[in-house]
């Protein structure tokens, strides 16, 4: 019996073993394509110089001392745990697409259904995000779904490269089990291409360009759909040289709905002129969490969320729903878990703002709320 166990044990260790070196070969391909293959595709735009993009409005990445941010590293790097499990929905996902709904399957992941079509934003299903399966942020609930068991999908939007947006093992399961196009801001389709994606299937778009799906051939009984890439207050990077890629949001609009997706961004006047633009917007999915006082310019905290939705509505906090996103499910900042959307759900009570939490895989028709229901609380 010793000897079995011996045995056993130097089996294990060789699977562990082998398991840590595939994991450490992956992290190259992981980070995505070298500033080579990049570069080719984004020069001659406004907003690139000296190889980076850069944003419109002054934006720090990092405000205050670097002791002092270490200091929030050290002691504050647990606060964004929560204290019991967060409860997830099995989403209910019809055979046809609705008018407006919207399916959160957790940070900035969401199914999208507008005028009869369906669209995956920041798709991310793997356990860390992190170029490394042995480290880096790991999930604070499993999945609610499996990608395999998504419906058919007619286009999936990337805002930006960060490993929490933007991740290569889903990239390859939705080019696997999808037909879909991916829409992304400049830069990002070298990524792609460097993971395998076809070409036909990768469309990159600028600041305030547009594409509709029935020119990517995904018309839907004559009715159409058109995407905006639209400005956002970020910054991108997968490795040690940072801007070489585009960051954005996205505006969707069909002939009946507007739904606006805000992926990862500062406060900025962009909000306002795409409410000018292409609002007012019947649906807001804007980032909640994740903010702190070290990088005020690149993430909005929960007022300034509520804020951006009135300036996606034309100044009317009261007209359409929003819909939190980007928090619960990495621990990405030094707030605490369920701090985002008290704050959120404070502000928008004092602002007229109409807001719906999901629970993580919960589909939210707008039209047909459920009881408010404060789960959150007794996740902590």
């Amino acid at each position: 019996m010793t000897n079995v166990r011996k045995i056993l044990g130097v089996a294990a260790g060789a699977v562990g073993l082998t398991w840590v070196v595939r994991a450490v070969w992956d992290i190259p391909s992981a980070i995505g394509a070298a500033m080579p293959a990049i570069q080719p595709g984004v020069t001659g735009t406004a907003t690139y110089r000296n190889k980076q993009f850069h944003n419109s409005e002054p934006s720090s990445q990092i405000v205050g001392s670097v002791p002092g941010l270490l200091y929030s590293a050290l002691t504050r790097r647990n606060l964004g745990r929560p204290r019991n499990p967060v409860p997830l929905r099995t989403p209910e996902l019809p055979e046809r697409a609705a008018e407006l709904a919207v399916t959160w399957f957790g940070h900035a992941t969401a199914l999208i259904e507008v005028d009869g079509y369906r669209v995956l934003t920041d798709p991310v299903w793997s356990e860390r995000v992190s170029p490394s399966a042995l480290v880096g942020p790991a999930r604070l609930h499993p999945t609610p779904v499996a990608l395999t068991d998504l419906p058919p999908i007619d286009a999936v939007i990337i805002s930006h490269d960060h490993y929490d947006h933007l991740d290569r093992a889903t990239v390859m399961g939705l080019v696997a089990a999808q037909s879909a196009p991916f829409l992304v801001p400049l830069g990002i389709g070298a990524h792609l291409r460097h993971w395998g994606v076809p070409e036909q299937r990768i469309v990159e778009l600028d600041w305030g360009k547009s594409v509709s799906l029935s020119a990517l051939g995904r018309d839907r009984d004559g009715v159409d759909l058109v995407l905006t890439c639209t400005e956002a207050r970020h910054f991108s990077g997968r490795g040690l040289i940072r801007n070489t890629t585009l960051w954005a949001s996205w505006s969707l609009i069909g002939p009946t709905r507007r739904v606006y997706f805000g992926g990862d961004t500062g406060y900025t006047k962009a909000f306002a002129e795409a409410g000018a633009a292409h609002g007012p917007f019947d649906l807001t999915l804007l980032p909640i969490g994740a903010y702190d006082e070290h990088w005020p310019d690149v993430h909005m905290n929960p007022e300034e969320s509520v804020r951006a939705h009135a300036d996606l509505c034309v100044g009317d906090p009261g007209h359409g729903l929003l819909v939190p996103i980007h928090w619960a499910t990495f621990n990405l900042a030094f707030h605490r878990w369920s701090e985002p959307v008290r704050r959120m759900v404070r502000a928008a009570g004092a602002a007229g703002t109409a807001v719906a939490v999901p629970m993580p895989g919960q589909r939210l028709d707008p039209a047909v709320l459920p009881p408010r229901s404060a789960w959150w609380e007794d996740v902590g």
